[in-house]
């Protein structure tokens, strides 16, 4: 796989990532009744990535990251906003779902085709500009070469 390509690129931020630690995504998960009786919502582990920025780069598939939260028990808190309340609603799912109190979970990533982007047909925040792969790694800011972005948020690990 050609360096200069989406793939390659992030393959060798794979190898620079070996050893270091990654973070699991989870996502809701079916409602199951048992007994006739519901469970209460649980997010659930479905793989886990590095978290680069803007990116999760699992194994053989990358993310543009969604919600990070951070898995805690349920327990009774004063809220002053509702945002509130349900974020910790999430948190607390992820927890029923099975993340240890505490982790680092993310969810409502979405996942990207990279060899889409190497066709030219772009996929999420990752496209091809002048042959040149790019991340749109912010709402306001104008797109970045991949190469770049990868290995500033690298260098700072």
């Amino acid at each position: 796989m050609a360096a200069h390509t989406t793939g390659g690129l992030l393959q060798a931020a794979r190898e620079r990532l070996a050893g270091s630690p990654r973070e699991r995504l989870g996502e809701w998960a079916a409602n199951r009744r048992i007994l006739g009786i519901g469970r209460a919502p649980r997010i659930v582990p479905v793989t886990d990535a590095w978290h680069i920025g803007a990116l999760l780069i699992g194994e053989d598939r990358v993310f543009a990251t969604g919600e990070v939260l951070r898995a805690r028990h349920d327990a009774i808190r004063g809220y002053t906003a509702e945002a509130q309340r349900a974020r910790s609603e999430r948190a607390a799912a992820a927890f029923r779902g099975g993340f240890a109190e505490g982790e680092v979970l993310h969810l409502g990533w979405t996942e990207m085709d990279a060899a889409a982007v190497d066709r030219g047909e772009g996929s999420g925040i990752l496209s091809l500009q002048g042959g040149v792969p790019h991340i749109a790694w912010s709402h306001t800011g104008p797109p970045r070469p991949l190469a770049d972005y990868l290995d500033d948020m690298l260098s700072l690990r």
